[in-house]
Formats: structure tokens, C-alpha cells, sequence
């Protein structure tokens, strides 16, 4: 099983930047790709940017320039910087892993509680 662990909530303004963390922990095989998805209210789930665990990185195209992802394979966590930040970043941002227990089992999907990430002037 993978606990995953978001840290770095805050309120900003816009122009600002604010770096998120999400930490894997737990009994598992192998931590694969990771990333990070966001919901504002009356909105969908959507994907914000995705690593490999080989440094491959997908970014949705809102915030192309602006977010960058990366990730420490040592210790499990990946980290999402936000720069230049909008009104419209404003959501619940949560962390995404695809892990294995073992190593020939499948690949699951694990998601992080969330955290608040709140732009405003």
C-alpha cells in the first residue's frame, strides 16, 4: 500500500509562486509515474503535470511555462513549483502515484487528500 502526502498549501497572490510536496510512504515494490491533478469547485478533476520515474514530465496546457514538476526517486516525493500563479490555479491540488506492491504485480493507482492551493488580490 502507498500513503501519499501533500504538503505546501497556502494563499498567494497572483504573480506568486508556491511549491507543493507530496511524499510516498508505506509498503510497496515500486513508486512509477507520479503527479499532480486539481479540482476547482463545480469543476472536474484535471491533470495538472505527470513525471516518470525516469524525468518524462506531461503538462496540461494551462500551465505550460508557469508549473514545473519534479521528483526525488530516493525519497519518493514529488514536488510541483508554481510560478506565476492565476486566479484561475485557484483549486484542491492533489498528489497521483501508480505503485506496485510487488514486483510482478499490477501497477495501482494511489491519490494524495489534498491541498488547498487559493490565488487571490
Amino acid at each position: 500500500q502507498v500513503q501519499l502526502a501533500e504538503s505546501g498549501e497556502g494563499l498567494v497572490r497572483p504573480g506568486g509562486s508556491l511549491r507543493l510536496s507530496c511524499a510516498a510512504s508505506g509498503s510497496f515494490f515500486s513508486i512509477g509515474t507520479m503527479g499532480w491533478f486539481r479540482q476547482a469547485p463545480g469543476k472536474l478533476r484535471e491533470l495538472v503535470a505527470t513525471i516518470s520515474d525516469g524525468g518524462t514530465t506531461i503538462y496540461a496546457d494551462s500551465v505550460k511555462g508557469r508549473f514545473t514538476i519534479s521528483r526525488d526517486n530516493a525519497k519518493n516525493t514529488v514536488y510541483l513549483q508554481m510560478d506565476s500563479l492565476k486566479l484561475e490555479d485557484t483549486a484542491t491540488y492533489y498528489c497521483n502515484a501508480l505503485g506496485r506492491n510487488s514486483k510482478f504485480g499490477p501497477r495501482l493507482m494511489y491519490w494524495g487528500q489534498g491541498t488547498q492551493v487559493t490565488v487571490s488580490s
